[in-house]
């Protein structure tokens, strides 16, 4: 599952990376190196294809009657519940009541740098920063959206939920048993494409090509929402995949991101203040 991922690149290089308006969030957006569950965050829908917009992580389907906060959805629906990594079958999402509606017509780029994973068997207290070398960087995440409102308060609320498949190669180095659907800048457009068909949108439900992609171990701090200083990235151990150019962390560092001390210090006294909510996967 994705439960934690960073979003720290400027915002004029994602308007030019992905060529949509970055103007309607310029007042709103926030560095974000840990997006966790109910933030708001950056994405791309298929009714706005060409604006950047922000909604929240954690989707919630129109007919509910509270908040549901569900972050991810498995491709597979009630299949593959081993997670094979080789799984050719059925695509459950199309039948699942939660998001039956929104995989066939409301579907959006979830817009990131890294993704954060643990392994299965500690979860976060084990986590690794997964991201993809030589700078190219933002990436975009198969996501699906959905617009709910209160009917108590009349507040609508805009949510979207980030695509699962079944573990990449690097995620099985990990381990973890689940993995995002990585997007490349063809599908980007495909996947938000209103003129896909659902036999197309499911053809696209397998595990992404990692190559290029590298992981490392980060702290721990990671685990808590409140924590949104940039130091949360720095690597912790080693690389899983041996390459030879700059990690993830040191090329952020060369751009400038980060905070002041002043922040550092706040951010590290709420540290153990931590929320944990990695288990909203649908299964």
């Amino acid at each position: 599952m994705c439960g934690r991922y960073a979003v720290v690149s400027r915002l004029k290089i994602i308007e030019k990376e992905f060529n949509a308006s970055i103007s309607e969030i310029l007042d709103r957006f926030e560095f974000n190196p840990n997006v966790s569950p109910s933030d708001e965050a950056l994405v791309i829908t298929n009714d706005a294809p060409d604006t950047v917009q922000l909604f929240r992580f954690g989707f919630t389907p129109h007919w509910a009657k509270n908040k549901t906060y569900m972050i991810n959805a498995r491709s597979e629906g009630d299949h593959n519940k081993e997670n094979a990594p080789n799984y050719t079958g059925a695509k459950g999402i199309i039948n699942k009541p939660m998001f039956r509606k929104a995989i066939r017509s409301q579907r959006c780029l979830v817009i990131a740098d890294a993704f954060v994973e643990g392994t299965t068997e500690k979860k976060m207290s084990d986590p690794y920063l997964v991201y993809r070398g030589g700078q190219k960087r933002p990436f975009a995440m198969a996501g699906i959206w959905d617009e709910w409102i209160d009917n108590k308060t009349g507040e609508t609320t805009k949510s979207f939920a980030i695509i699962t498949t079944a573990p990449t190669p690097l995620m099985q180095v990990i381990p973890h048993h689940r993995s995002p659907l990585v997007l490349t800048q063809e599908d980007e457009k495909k996947w938000i494409s209103n003129d896909l068909t659902l036999n197309e949108v499911t053809e696209m439900l397998y595990p992404f090509d990692d190559t290029g992609f590298n992981a490392y171990p980060i702290s721990t701090d990671i685990k808590s929402a409140r924590n949104k200083y940039a130091d949360l990235l720095k690597p912790t151990g080693e690389r899983l995949r041996k390459e030879y150019d700059y990690v993830f962390y040191q090329d952020l560092k060369l751009q400038g991101m980060g905070e002041t001390t002043a922040r550092k210090r706040s951010q590290k006294e709420n540290q153990n203040n931590q929320l944990d909510l990695f288990d909203n996967e649908v299964i």
